[in-house]
């Protein structure tokens, strides 16, 4: 059994101000069998979910426009679409991901199922993003959606055609990763079982 490849050396927090801002200096394994000193910047803001909502019969998705800062201060507008999404906060990811659906678009779903985990920026942040898919219908709104303000949310619901969505894709209009995963996971999906 081979030991660990690497040997944390020094931990320093950076910031735990928002999320917690962490600093390591550690040695790696190379492959070659020799160590080499190392020092990441490391971001730990807790394990996420999301969810596309789909209605199969009308081929429709319902998608979000929020205000996203980091975007904002990387030369783009500021306000992304994407898929209901948040952090898990202690809760399980299907526990956590109905409450935000619900919270963010109004809609309260039934039945999810998980396709997938995937890290969005292993380079530096620690998140790790459970994703789902779930089937809507018109009567599962119970209300108007948007968020939470006092969270500094203000949410605008978006219901698009499935074609328009792929559209967005392909113009630029959608640039969220996560968003775009799903939304090319339905494609497939929706190829594969002739929907």
């Amino acid at each position: 059994m081979h030991s660990s490849p690497v040997r944390i050396t020094a931990e320093e927090t950076l910031s735990d101000n928002w999320y917690l801002l962490k600093k390591y200096t550690f040695d790696l394994r190379r492959r070659d069998g020799t160590w080499q000193a190392q020092t990441r910047e490391v971001y730990d803001r807790g394990n996420g979910a999301t969810i596309l909502l789909y209605n199969r019969e009308r081929r429709t998705v319902l998608l979000i426009r929020q205000f996203r800062m980091p975007t904002f201060v990387n030369d783009y507008p500021g306000y992304l679409i994407e898929t209901a999404a948040g952090l898990l906060d202690n809760a399980s990811p299907e526990e956590r991901i109905r409450l935000e659906a619900e919270e963010e678009t109004g809609y309260r779903v039934g039945h999810v199922e998980k396709i997938y985990s995937a890290f969005m920026s292993p380079g530096s942040v620690t998140e790790r993003i459970h994703f789902f898919i779930g089937e809507y219908q018109p009567a599962d709104q119970v209300g108007a959606g948007g968020g939470l303000e006092a969270e500094g949310e203000d949410i605008e619901v978006l219901e698009r055609s499935f074609e328009q969505a792929l559209a967005m894709v392909q113009s630029g209009e959608i640039v969220d990763g996560k968003t775009i995963m799903l939304l090319q996971y339905l494609e497939l999906r929706m190829l594969k079982e002739g929907w």
